[in-house]
């Protein structure tokens, strides 16, 4: 499995970027998403999760609300629609795949990553 992050760039607070992931094989047919977020000098954090199963989705409290996470199976690929962004969302934004479907908010349970790509929010 191999997952490509895009989308990341430079936004003032208040504003929306949508990250894609782009994932190689059957990965949305068996597999859970996610999303997570490493800020400098920090750990890589939970953002949101999808279910392979169902499609049902998980948000963490930070971004409920403002972020939506979504699929296309088609083209085999994860967005994440970032709205109302704040300075604090800055970080490298890291999409993930999980082959066992634990539907986990825990880097650990995660076995395939994307390269990550860059979300800046300046104030």
């Amino acid at each position: 499995v191999q997952l490509q992050a895009s989308g990341g760039g430079l936004v003032q607070a208040g504003g929306s970027l949508r990250l894609s992931c782009a994932a190689s094989g059957r990965t949305f047919l068996s597999y859970d998403m996610g999303w997570f977020r490493q800020a400098p000098g920090k750990e890589r954090e939970f953002v949101a999760v999808l279910k392979w199963s169902g499609g049902s989705t998980y948000s963490a409290d930070s971004v409920k609300g403002r972020f939506t996470i979504s699929r296309d199976i088609a083209l085999n690929t994860m967005y994440l629609q970032m709205n109302n962004l704040k300075p604090e969302d800055t970080a490298v934004y890291y999409c993930a795949a999980d082959k066992w479907g634990h539907g986990s908010s825990s880097v650990e349970d995660y076995d395939y990553w994307g390269q990550g790509t860059l979300v800046t929010v300046s104030s």
